[in-house]
């Protein structure tokens, strides 16, 4: 297991540090010497992430408990994707992320949680086998993003959406490759779509086209299929794990 330490502030989180002003008079807490900070966060989690492969990241509530339909639909969803080759990658925490991790880690595939600090303090649950911590919640975002090639985006809140809204943002506006994106249940999911489809369509705040930009199911099999089909590696069989 590969760990930052990540200590707690006295007057908040580095993320609400980061947005305060006006600057103190300790150097070390200025803006610019945050900056540094900031790089070398980026360099370790670019240099501990470095060989992940095939990585896709569970997205979903950390408030859902292990008697939650949910939370088992999550582990049977990471299990398949694990036996498959996939690694995969969560927040670390409770709940919907606890349940990947799990379900990762009972197929012996790679659990990665990539925890944050908040101002309740969130430990890293026991099913993650390979761990790092960041202060700052940017660079955590860009550590999903670049080493996930799908998003399954299970029932959650704002955290989660505010995930499931930036990877689509990134692939509308040419960021990023386009990559799966997958939002498990259709009855939580669905009102939303539909104010999406009579509001942002109707209104011609996003174009039809980008209504196609994820995929929405309840079965953890489907999803398996939505990434493969997705997957750049799927016509190199030498790329299958095991062989």
């Amino acid at each position: 297991m590969t760990s930052k330490s990540s200590s707690r502030r006295s007057d908040g989180t580095a993320d609400q540090a980061l947005f305060r002003g006006p600057v103190p008079a300790d150097f070390r807490d200025t803006d610019t010497w945050r900056v540094h900070r900031i790089a070398g966060e980026f360099v370790e989690g670019f240099d501990s992430m470095a060989d992940v492969e095939r990585g896709v990241a569970v997205f979903g509530s950390a408030r859902v408990r292990e008697d939650d339909p949910w939370y088992q639909r999550a582990v049977t969803t990471a299990r398949l994707l694990g036996e498959a080759g996939y690694s995969i990658i969560t927040g670390g925490g409770p709940g919907i992320m606890e349940a990947a991790n799990r379900g990762a880690h009972e197929v012996g595939a790679r659990s990665i949680g990539l925890n944050i600090e908040l101002p309740h303090e969130q430990h890293v649950n026991p099913y993650v086998d390979f761990e790092i911590d960041f202060r700052y919640f940017f660079v955590r975002k860009t550590m999903f993003v670049k080493y996930s090639q799908a998003f399954i985006v299970f029932p959650g809140g704002f955290g989660t959406l505010d995930e499931l809204f930036e990877a689509v943002t990134l692939i509308q506006t040419g960021k990023v490759e386009r990559f799966a994106v997958v939002l498990m249940s259709v009855d939580y999911w669905a009102g939303l779509l539909r104010w999406m489809e009579a509001r942002l369509v109707a209104e011609r705040k996003v174009g039809p086209e980008d209504m196609k930009l994820f995929h929405m199911t309840d079965d953890p099999s489907h999803v398996l299929e939505i990434v493969r089909a997705c997957d750049p590696r799927r016509n190199d069989p030498s790329q299958e794990r095991g062989s």
